[in-house]
């Protein structure tokens, strides 16, 4: 059983990833159109941090949980089957939410443009709001999963939960400012628009907290086999379908690349030190 202290470290953690929208939507308010390079970089770095930490270390403690109950090669086959069954969990609930609205769905700063500009028009105007609504509705959709992905891993090392934390804090940097963009172009209120984009965020600590109450009274060998299978799972479709188109998006091939370098190098000197430590 895991102590207070540990649960609420997790906690905090899942909690600062998701409220990261807000950052999006401050930043939202006074970005300059052209300066994505180093959103670009960001978003590369959390892929190359979830990718690392999914097949280095989740995904072998999902083997290794499943081997203490298994003969090694049907852990390694339940391991796989967890780890497509978190693939399958995502993708279902990315086909959930229309892709107007979707997250996932990013668009680059120019099909971006046409919500930074002043419309006067009532409908124009409505139809902005609604796309910002709709979107807050679907990131916090999203957001279960990658609260529960937190908050499982910093529960049971605190290196994996700070590498995951930042990696999902980072992404859900640009989700914020696609909620709070729309809003704020349709209705002119900034606090409004910031408190759309920062509630949406709220749904990670929720997942994370419905993760707790659900999964501890059941916590053991197999529970845990079957839970870091998916998260591994959930993580890599994240970095598969948003986080690497998304640094594309933003920036280019070369920005993309040395972002995920650079994640999975900063993942793995810190799971390094930490052994050594």
């Amino acid at each position: 059983m895991y102590s207070l202290e540990t649960v609420l470290i997790a906690f905090g953690l899942t909690l600062f990833a998701g409220l990261s929208t807000g950052i999006g939507a401050a930043l939202a308010f006074f970005s300059k159109s052209d300066n994505t390079r180093l959103l670009s970089i960001g978003l590369g770095f959390s892929a190359g941090v979830m990718i690392y930490i999914s097949f280095a270390e989740i995904l072998v403690k999902s083997k290794a949980s499943f081997a203490l109950q298994f003969s090694d090669s049907s852990a390694e086959a339940l391991m796989l089957i967890c780890f497509f069954s978190g693939i399958a969990l995502a993708f279902g609930i990315d086909r959930l939410v229309p892709e107007d609205v979707n997250p996932h769905e990013l668009k680059s700063d120019q099909a971006l443009a046409p919500l930074k500009t002043e419309h006067r028009e009532s409908k124009q105007k409505m139809m902005l709001h609604r796309t910002g609504v709709f979107t807050a509705l679907a990131i916090a959709i999203h957001n279960f999963p990658e609260g529960f992905a937190t908050f499982v891993s910093a529960l049971d090392s605190l290196t994996l939960g700070l590498g995951i934390a930042l990696a999902v804090a980072i992404h859900n940097i640009p989700e914020g400012m696609a909620v709070s963009l729309p809003i704020y172009h349709a209705t002119g209120e900034r606090k409004r628009a910031f408190w759309f984009a920062f509630g949406s965020g709220l749904a990670e600590p929720i997942g994370a907290a419905l993760g707790f109450f659900l999964l501890m009274p059941l916590m053991g060998d197999l529970t845990l086999g079957i839970t870091f299978g998916i998260v591994a799972g959930i993580m890599i479709y994240i970095s598969l379908d948003e986080l690497l188109p998304s640094s594309r998006v933003y920036g280019n091939a070369h920005t993309a690349i040395a972002g995920i370098v650079g994640g999975m190098g900063v993942m793995a000197l810190s799971l390094l030190l930490f052994k050594i430590v």
